[in-house]
């Protein structure tokens, strides 16, 4: 006669590496660079690079986490490197304009095209000449 067969308990289900948190910064290429910030209240997130001051600023959700920050920022800093190379103007793009969300509403206006200054765009009313 033969033993028994024994059975076995099985396995729960493996546990899942955990998601980054360092990161590194596509405009200096420094590794653990990079810094974000989530305040998941005011559905906000910031990202920041240590070494040289790259900003990037974005909506978040109670679900996100400092990976989808990075991603908008890898995502709207290609946007803006395609733009560049459609229109082949330096202006319209570069390192610094990569910081401004893509899509973004509100419309900038230099002082030197206005005579006046100041800033115009959704929801935005010029209201100087109340104070006169």
């Amino acid at each position: 006669m033969g033993k028994r067969k024994s059975s076995r308990k099985p396995q729960g289900p493996k546990k899942r590496d955990p998601l980054p948190t360092n990161f590194t910064c596509l405009f200096c290429n420094h590794e653990n660079a990079i810094e974000i910030k989530l305040d998941k209240k005011a559905g906000c997130g910031w990202l920041n690079c240590r070494i040289c001051g790259q900003k990037f600023q974005c909506g978040i959700n109670y679900l996100s986490s400092p990976i989808d920050v990075y991603s908008e920022w890898v995502d709207a800093a290609d946007a803006v490197a395609q733009q560049v190379r459609e229109t082949g103007d330096r202006s319209a793009g570069g390192a610094k304009s990569s910081s401004r969300r893509v899509g973004e509403s509100s419309q900038r206006i230099d002082e030197e095209d206005e005579g006046e200054g100041g800033y115009e765009g959704e929801g935005i009313v010029g209201d100087d000449d109340d104070y006169e």
